[in-house]
């Protein structure tokens, strides 16, 4: 190997301190020693990778685009270090999740709560995910299983819908609408209208229903993320079709939650790879949310 593990953790460790000396501190190595692995790393890789200008070290721009893929290295790295760390303190000890935002505050949150409690030693990496990135994220095995707002549809997943959910009006409290017991898709278009743009899965199913109802949608913002449009709701830039979801969680006293008229279903997925061999902790954390899920349905 002609750039080896060693030479890229001395060489990530310069361009992050901009000195042999910063290095030297951050990896507790000699300033001689790690001159000399700089230098034949220049020398193996045929590459000038810093220029010496009165005594400091200066990127090359070969330097600055071979950072950045020693960087991505170096944080996988730390992955499989965070993964041999879990198997000390269990039988595998990591679990990657993944979340659509809507879903993230409130039943998904309350699960991984709960989950760490019952295995203080498995730890959690949780990460929100849009949904267009979520099969990448599966399928690469960034992530062991994915919580998606909407089901996804791939050869290569199995997507499991295990609640349901519903499209919902926001509009800022005082509003002429907020009065009605529920509105139509109709009385939303006679306002300005804030929309999830049509090139994301929440756009095409606000086009779709637009399109059901016999109405234009002609939206005055687009937006991709939920929670921006409830922020413009509140600063009166107009009113919103959103997931109830994200309106439950928000809670902002100065938004006003309407039912629809028409019926637009959600159905939060569970989302697993076709070739996942159950070596993860993934089917455990899939039991609670059921659980969960089932006990909520009771109580109602």
């Amino acid at each position: 190997m002609r750039f080896s593990l060693r030479q890229m953790e001395v060489f990530r460790a310069v361009m992050l301190t901009g000195s042999i000396k910063g290095a030297s501190r951050l990896l507790f190595t000699s300033q001689p020693a790690l001159s000399r692995i700089v230098a034949h790393t220049e020398l193996t890789l045929g590459l000038t990778l810093f220029n010496r200008v009165k005594g400091k070290l200066v990127p090359t721009s070969e330097a600055e685009v071979l950072y950045r893929e020693v960087d991505q290295c170096y944080q996988q790295l730390l992955r499989v270090d965070d993964f041999a760390r879990g198997l000390a303190c269990g039988p595998s000890g990591v679990l990657n999740l993944a979340c659509s935002p809507a879903l993230s505050r409130g039943l998904v949150a309350d699960a991984i709560t709960r989950f760490v409690q019952q295995y203080p030693n498995i730890q959690v990496n949780y990460s929100l995910a849009l949904l267009n990135g979520m099969p990448q994220d599966v399928l690469s095995n960034k992530v062991d299983l994915a919580i998606s707002v909407l089901p996804i549809e791939h050869p290569n997943l199995r997507v499991t819908p295990f609640m349901e959910g519903r499209m919902v009006c926001v509009v800022p409290r005082g509003h002429e609408l907020a009065q009605r017991e529920s509105v139509t898709i109709a009385e939303l278009a006679r306002f300005p209208l804030i929309a999830h743009h049509p090139s994301i899965p929440f756009g095409q199913l606000v086009s779709a229903a637009f399109q059901k109802a016999n109405v234009e949608l002609q939206a005055a913002i687009y937006i991709h993320q939920t929670d921006i449009a409830c922020s413009l709701v509140r600063m009166r830039a107009g009113v919103a079709m959103i997931d109830q979801f994200t309106a439950q969680s928000m809670a902002w006293p100065d938004i006003h939650v309407l039912p629809l008229t028409e019926d637009i279903p959600l159905h939060p997925s569970i989302v697993r790879s076709a070739f996942d061999t159950g070596k993860s902790h993934a089917g455990k954390f899939v039991d609670m949310l059921l659980k969960m899920q089932k006990e909520d349905g009771c109580a109602r």
